[in-house]
C-alpha cells in the first residue's frame, strides 16, 4: 500500500483549489478512512459534464504490443483502488491469447505474455470505453471479426481509445471516418493507407476528436491516458496517478520527436491543440 504520510494536505488543497465541477455523479471517497490511498483521496467528479466511465474494455487479438495495453491500463488500475472501475477483455474466443509475435520474428524468439479473455465478440459486455492496442497482430489477415466488433460497438461507447497501430483496426471499421487521428510514426504509411477517409495527423503524440482518442506509437498510449484521466477526472487525480507510477508524462501532444525522426508530416498537423483536442473542438 502506498504511504499517504505528508500527502493528505497537498491533495486536499489541490481539490479545494480545483475549478467548479458539474453536478456530482457519485459520492466522494471518505478520505479519513485508514484504508484510503492517495488515489482514492484524489477523486474528483468528471470535468467534462458527462457521467464518469466505469466499464472499460480491452480489445484482444494475437501479437498485441503489451505496453499498448498495460501502460494505459495501469493508470486505471491505480484509480480503481479508490473508485469503482471494471475491466473486460474481449476476444474472438475465450482461449488464452499470446502477445508473442507471429511475424517479423527473424530470431525465432519465444517471448510474450498470455492473456485470458473474459468475453467474446459474440457475447460482449456493455462498455463505456473500448481500448484498442496496436502490435504486429494488427497486420494479421484474420481480423475481420475484431473489426466487425469495433464497428458494432462504437455507437454505444462514451469513448474509443486507440494506441499505436490499433488505430488501423478502428480505421478499417470506419469509425474514424471524418475524424482527426494519429498512429505510430514508424508504421505511418502502412496504417494511414488503410483508410483515406481519416484525417491523419502526423505531428501529434496523441489527439482527441470528440469521443475518439488516438495515440502515436507504443509508449504514447501512457501519455494519452494521463491526459484522458485529467480530462475526465481532473488534473489533480492525473498527477497523483502519474506520480504514484513514478512516470513523467509528455503533456504537450504537439511535441512529437518521433514524427521528426521518421520524417512524418501531414496537412492536418496544426489541428492538434496544446490540450490534445482538435483546435476549435471541445
Amino acid at each position: 500500500m502506498v504511504s499517504i504520510k505528508g500527502l493528505t494536505q497537498t491533495v486536499v488543497s489541490a481539490l479545494v483549489a480545483a475549478p467548479a465541477m458539474s453536478a456530482p455523479t457519485e459520492l466522494a471517497v471518505n478520505t479519513t478512512s485508514k484504508h484510503s490511498t492517495p488515489f482514492a483521496m484524489a477523486f474528483q467528479h468528471p470535468t467534462n459534464n458527462q457521467l464518469a466511465p466505469t466499464r472499460f474494455g480491452l480489445l484482444l487479438f494475437p501479437s498485441i504490443t503489451a505496453i499498448d495495453a498495460f501502460g494505459p491500463l495501469e493508470f486505471l488500475a491505480l484509480h480503481s483502488m479508490g473508485h469503482y472501475l471494471n475491466l473486460s477483455v474481449i476476444a474472438q474466443t475465450l482461449d488464452p491469447v499470446s502477445s508473442k509475435p507471429r511475424a517479423m520474428n527473424a530470431a525465432g524468439s519465444s517471448f510474450g505474455t498470455t492473456l485470458v479473455p473474459t468475453h467474446t465478440f459474440a457475447n460482449p459486455p456493455a462498455l463505456d470505453v473500448l481500448i484498442i492496442p496496436g502490435g504486429i497482430g494488427t497486420r494479421a489477415p484474420d481480423l475481420d471479426p475484431a473489426i466487425a466488433y469495433v464497428k458494432a460497438t462504437y455507437p454505444s461507447l462514451q469513448y474509443l481509445i486507440t494506441v499505436c497501430t490499433g488505430a488501423g483496426i478502428a480505421a478499417r471499421a470506419g469509425v474514424l471516418d471524418g475524424k482527426f487521428a494519429t498512429t505510430n510514426k514508424r508504421a505511418w504509411a502502412e496504417t494511414t493507407g488503410l483508410r483515406k477517409e481519416v484525417k491523419w495527423v502526423g505531428k501529434a503524440r496523441w489527439i482527441a476528436d470528440g469521443n475518439v482518442w488516438t495515440a502515436s506509437g507504443v509508449a504514447a498510449g501512457m501519455d494519452l491516458m494521463n491526459a484522458f484521466m485529467g480530462y475526465v477526472w481532473g488534473e489533480a487525480l492525473a498527477k497523483i496517478i502519474s506520480d504514484g507510477m513514478e512516470y513523467t508524462p509528455s503533456r504537450d501532444p504537439r511535441v512529437d520527436p518521433y514524427a521528426e525522426l521518421n520524417n512524418v508530416t501531414s496537412v492536418y498537423d496544426e489541428m492538434v491543440g496544446a490540450n490534445g483536442r482538435v483546435v476549435g473542438g471541445v
